[in-house]
């Protein structure tokens, strides 16, 4: 029997709040893979888990600092930490909730029942005025639901514990309804992503009133934190030039085997690591009944994942580039020099992108900050802060290019002393769009105003590969199968890659009204693809003109703009 720890009669002190929300991020840094792969597309670029690991450690570390037993105190740079560290909208929801709950016990030394009711209360509050549309059966409701659990709870006990028992107990079953609040939830099979992050923390919450062990992370979802850290990315690094890496992708995927692919094809574990190794560097293979992991540096992470498919299906991916990472922590020879004082500027654009032959389009079509970042990436509050500043603009337009951006990018709207306004672009041709209306020689709202009605008139599609068998949208998906998503709807599901990028075109393409389609090739497109795309789009469609970049953008082999 593990012992309680004792909670001051008189309510809980700073120190023992602090500890709570030191277990929460813990717990929620080990159960974001799980988190991640609650994704409602079955698409390579979960990553709720991963933004609301990044958001909750931020605020974690700023907590770290604060020597004050004053609950206030803690629950203020909590606040602080997480409103800076916010990445998209899963952990900008996370920060509003804490900002509402430290605003309303910034003044008290300690915090008791009452006051942690009240608290959750206003954080709800806060949360739901800071989202412009709320939809039920997200991440809200389960905070909403959990936080009247909690206004009951004071009524009958002044214990914290036991408070936070009735709380969590809400939120979990909160979060078992949200499929029947949000139906592509129940359709998918899944429970909503960010519901799940909450309940996490709320997990890790009652562990450290409780004096007890964290729950174990599901036997579905085990992490190669364990065989792969920060220290061996850096020894593998520092001795060498970015473009001396012969593998540029550090690639951590798990193969959960199934009975049907393992008939056809029986795994041994040395013989799948010999594959393996003709692949790439660094190989790390883990096996047991369940599940194989993976860790290897790769050059064509899909050909890797495709080997692992004849298993079974594939879960928990993680890609990173690490010519971007070697740049990162070595330092590029060129970032060294002392950078040139920019004069200041009337008007700037800061814009996110992913690739480096798209930032070099932005930064042609005038943009003067890009922000590295997109799906599986998204930039902090604190990244988009840092952005805006670097401009040396009196006035500033940010355009997030991604929708899970928009509201980081509101809120450090709020925190700088520029003034700023975003252009709500939720993909890359919208940006590019809208970039293209942009005029420095005008003002703010004018540049606003004109850029937010260019964006409207693109359309974007996008093409790439099922991680897991689903159904969606009325779909039968497969894993493995390619999948053309047009402004976020799947138009095209098929196993041969060029006839989804077809049924794209075809459903995006308006032959009397659209003059225009640029094609962005990703690292997984191909010169000989894109010629069998111009061909297709000559021959089905008159008068169509057709521009070709190269975007190196990960996850997505092409992404098409059509005006």
């Amino acid at each position: 029997m593990k012992e309680e720890k004792i909670v001051a009669s008189n309510g809980l002190k700073g120190s023992q709040f602090a500890e709570m929300i030191l277990l929460g991020a813990h717990h929620l840094s080990n159960q974001a893979q799980m988190i991640d792969s609650l994704n409602v597309f079955p698409v390579p670029d979960g990553d709720t888990g991963t933004n609301m690991n990044l958001t909750m450690t931020s605020g974690a570390k700023e907590i770290e600092n604060v020597s004050s037993d004053h609950v206030g105190n803690v629950a203020n740079s909590f606040a602080k930490g997480l409103l800076m560290g916010a990445r998209g909208n899963s952990g900008v929801i996370l920060s509003q909730l804490f900002r509402g709950f430290s605003k309303q016990v910034q003044d008290l030394e300690t915090i008791e029942v009452n006051d942690l009711a009240a608290a959750l209360d206003a954080g709800v509050q806060t949360a739901y005025k800071a989202v412009m549309k709320p939809v039920e059966g997200t991440i809200l409701t389960v905070a909403k639901d959990a936080a009247k659990a909690g206004e009951d709870a004071a009524k009958s006990t002044e214990d914290p514990i036991e408070f936070f028992e009735k709380v969590l107990e809400e939120a979990k079953q909160s979060l078992e309804r949200t499929p029947d609040l949000l139906p592509v939830l129940k359709e998918v099979g899944v429970v909503d992503s960010g519901g799940q992050g909450l309940v996490t923390v709320y997990e890790g919450f009652l562990a450290s009133l409780k004096g007890e062990e964290l729950p174990k992370t599901s036997s579905a979802s085990p992490s190669l934190d364990d065989l792969v850290n920060a220290e061996h990315h850096k020894m593998h690094q520092d001795f060498m030039e970015t473009e001396d890496i012969e593998f540029g992708y550090c690639t951590e995927f798990m193969v959960k085997f199934e009975e049907d692919k393992l008939a056809e094809n029986p795994f041994d574990e040395e013989q799948y690591r010999e594959e393996l190794s003709e692949h790439g560097d660094s190989l790390l293979v883990v096996a047991d009944d369940e599940v194989v992991k993976v860790h290897i540096h790769a050059e064509y992470p899909g050909e890797v994942m495709t080997i692992g498919q004849r298993y079974g299906s594939l879960i928990n991916m993680k890609i990173e580039n690490m010519r971007e990472q070697h740049t990162s922590i070595v330092g590029d020879k060129k970032k060294e020099e002392a950078p040139k004082k920019q004069e200041r500027l009337a008007i700037g654009v800061v814009t996110v992108s992913m690739g480096d032959g798209i930032q070099s389009m932005f930064e042609s079509l005038g943009a003067t900050v890009v922000i590295e970042g997109g799906q599986t990436m998204n930039p902090s509050t604190q990244d988009i802060v840092k952005a805006i500043e670097q401009t040396n603009a009196d006035e500033v337009l940010v355009l997030p290019n991604n929708k899970n951006i928009i509201m980081a990018a509101e809120q450090a709207q709020e925190l700088v002393d520029n003034k700023v306004k975003v252009v709500p672009t939720k993909s890359v041709p919208q940006g590019m769009s809208a970039m293209l209306a942009y005029n420095p020689e005008t003002d703010l709202n004018e540049n606003h105003e004109s850029m937010s009605e260019a964006m409207q008139y693109v359309k974007t599609g996008q093409v790439t590969y099922a991680v897991r068998d689903t159904q969606i949208d009325g779909r039968t998906i497969e894993e493995g199968n390619f999948m053309g998503i047009s402004d976020g709807s799947i138009e095209a599901v098929n196993p041969d890659k060029m006839k989804a990028i077809e049924e794209l075109l075809t459903a995006m393409i308006d032959d009397s009204e659209d003059e225009i389609v640029t094609i962005l090739q990703g690292e997984e497109g191909s010169d000989e693809e894109v010629e069998q795309i111009e061909q297709f789009i000559e021959d089905k469609f008159d008068e169509i003109e057709v521009e070709v970049h190269q975007g190196n953008q990960p996850i997505y082999s092409y992404i098409f703009s059509v005006e």
